[in-house]
């Protein structure tokens, strides 16, 4: 019962580093990358869809990225959305195209982005303590039922504080390699 139980916060866990790998990547750093519109949806026959879906997204150089839609009336669509996402830049539209040029990133940018790292490191390792305290709850909760002894929850706790050191170290690791990418010029 318990191996089930450490499998399963393992898993948790686990997903919530994936997530937050993938917060990471709507950060800007050094270079542009597409994932910087992941959260951009757009209305297309009102249902808001990701960009990505309504068109074809490319990063032209290391400071460009280009979207050339697969309709031409969603051109002004993606203009607005990509505005009123206040992502840093003014999109360019050229009839055919948006284009979206970022200027380099000054240290002061650098400086924010590499916060808003950490604060999201901060929400994991907060997601990591829930997953613990529920882990240690369905422990206890077994205790009490009879169905384990007070020796087994002990080991059983000591064990998910094990994943959670474990866990909180990798997210530990994650925001400073982020921060690192960012602040290098």
């Amino acid at each position: 019962m318990l191996n089930e139980l450490y499998e399963q916060t393992k898993n948790s866990m686990n997903k919530t580093i994936e997530s937050l790998k993938r917060d990471f990547s709507t950060l800007r750093s050094g270079k542009v990358s597409i994932n910087i519109l992941d959260n951009i949806r757009i209305d297309y026959y009102g249902t808001p869809t990701p960009l990505n879906q309504v068109g074809s997204v490319i990063a032209t150089d290391a400071t460009t990225i280009l979207i050339t839609p697969w309709e031409k009336p969603l051109l002004k669509d993606i203009e607005k959305a990509i505005q009123e996402a206040n992502i840093g830049v003014n999109p360019n539209n050229d009839g055919e195209n948006v284009k979206l040029f970022f200027p380099p990133m000054t240290q002061e940018q650098r400086k924010e982005i590499a916060k808003e790292a950490r604060a999201m490191g901060e929400k994991a390792k907060i997601a990591i303590r829930n997953i613990r305290q529920e882990s240690n709850n369905s422990i206890k909760k077994s205790e009490k039922d009879k169905t384990i002894t007070e020796d087994l929850s002990k080991k059983g706790q000591d064990e998910i504080q094990k994943y959670t050191d474990e866990f909180v170290k990798k997210i530990d690791e994650a925001v400073k390699q982020k921060e690192e990418e960012v602040m290098k010029v």
